[in-house]
């Protein structure tokens, strides 16, 4: 079982200091891997309803620091050597994905292949008035910046002809070492599975029954002639943090999932120690599930 770390660039993570205690004991710790959160900002009164809290409100403050996710992230790319960098999410379609795609393989190549790029479509309205992107059809446009990164970044002289993007002969350089960036769909709704069965690469339900999620998404993926199992699946880790992690890790790799995420604010206090004991308790006796 893969273990990585979400909510990553919050709380004590949010500075360089910060930064360099995550990647250098997280890391030897055996985390594989760190996800970001984002919002480019944060709208006072906002009245849209964040959907991962029983109160529809975000476990955070107007004056929260909340560090843009690639820039955090290829800071701590420079710091480690093997975890993964991931965005968990990403929103997709606040973001022009011809400047996107530049910046995710620049981020990959600088960091030897280490990006895994989790994108959602976004639940707060207020943010994309500040930021003057429509909120209607907003998974369709993601659905198509998808499809525009990955050509950018398939070969040069592309082309897309699309309803919210297009460009003729163009070459975005350099290209991810692997000619791709992992794509892993987030959200925690039947269309978010559906997403992910469709386009992605990889599947981060966020919440709802995360089983039956998965079956939709893998359900979607044979509908669409791709390989169900091909799409690996990431979820939250609350299982490894009981009493018997092992037992927990078996229940998630029996569901399907090949990663678990727990949160960063589990180290806050004291970071060091506190990564190096998980690593021994919870992440070394779960390798090998």
């Amino acid at each position: 079982m893969k273990i990585g770390m979400g909510f990553a660039n919050t709380m004590s993570f949010v500075d360089a200091d910060g930064v360099a205690v995550l990647a250098e004991h997280g890391e030897a710790a055996g985390f594989d891997s760190v996800w970001t959160i984002e919002h480019v900002v944060y709208p006072d009164g906002y009245e849209s309803t964040y959907p991962y809290s029983g109160d529809g409100r975000m476990p955070a403050r107007p004056h929260t620091p909340m560090p843009d996710p690639l820039i955090w992230l290829a800071f701590l790319a420079a710091r480690t050597t093997r975890m993964r960098l991931a965005t968990g999410i990403l929103i997709l379609p606040q973001r022009n994905p011809v400047v996107l795609a530049k910046e995710v393989a620049t981020l990959d190549v600088l960091s030897g292949g280490r990006v895994e790029l989790g994108v959602g479509v976004g639940w707060l309205r207020e943010e994309f008035d500040a930021l003057g992107v429509p909120w209607e059809r907003r998974g369709a446009r993601t659905d198509e910046y998808v499809a525009a990164m990955r050509a950018l970044w398939g070969a040069d002289s592309v082309t897309h002809d699309g309803e919210f993007v297009s460009f003729d002969g163009v070459s975005s350089n350099p290209k991810p070492p692997a000619g791709s960036v992992p794509i892993v769909i987030g959200g925690h709704s039947p269309i978010a599975a559906r997403r992910a069965g469709r386009i992605g690469d990889g599947f981060f339900p966020g919440g709802g029954d995360v089983s039956e999620l998965i079956d939709i998404a893998r359900q979607t993926a044979a509908d669409h002639d791709r390989d169900p199992m091909a799409i690996e699946i990431t979820t939250g880790g609350e299982k490894l943090l009981g009493d018997d992690p092992v037992g927990g890790a078996q229940e998630l790799r029996d569901m399907g999932v090949g990663r678990a995420i727990v949160p960063a604010f589990m180290f806050m206090h004291e970071p060091i120690a506190e990564m190096a004991a998980f690593g021994q308790r919870v992440i070394a006796p779960t390798a090998a599930i």
